[in-house]
């Protein structure tokens, strides 16, 4: 079965290094925390709220081995007024026979805040 687990982080600055950097760190902590391999990876959705403008997050996944040929898509966050800033969000969609509550989501730094109710 396809389950989605999901990620968030926030970085303080809009450049490439911090953008891809940040990502970097929270991918992994996704991965490390449910196990995950990349064959078993159906895509991943990367999305930054609009303040983050000089790197394509995506990147990150690249440093990985073995995760080339996991299909990944960058997309802009919908502009709510009063939501968080300088975040950077993951939907990956991932092949597993773990229920929905055994799956660990993670969120890092200031992105804690969107659901303290997964914070383990």
């Amino acid at each position: 079965m396809i389950r989605g687990v999901r990620g968030a982080t926030t970085v303080t600055e809009n450049t490439e290094e911090v953008i891809v950097s940040a990502t970097e760190e929270l991918l992994a902590k996704m991965i490390e925390m449910n196990e995950i391999h990349p064959d078993t990876v159906a895509s991943i959705f990367i999305s930054t709220t609009e303040d983050l403008n000089t790197a394509f997050p995506a990147k990150a996944l690249r440093r990985f081995d073995g995760w080339t040929f996991v299909p990944v898509m960058c997309m802009r966050e919908i502009p709510v007024i009063n939501s968080l800033s300088m975040c950077v969000r993951v939907m990956m969609h991932w092949n597993t026979t773990q229920g929905q509550a055994e799956i660990h989501h993670v969120y890092l730094k200031d992105a804690k805040s969107l659901r303290p109710d997964l914070d383990r």
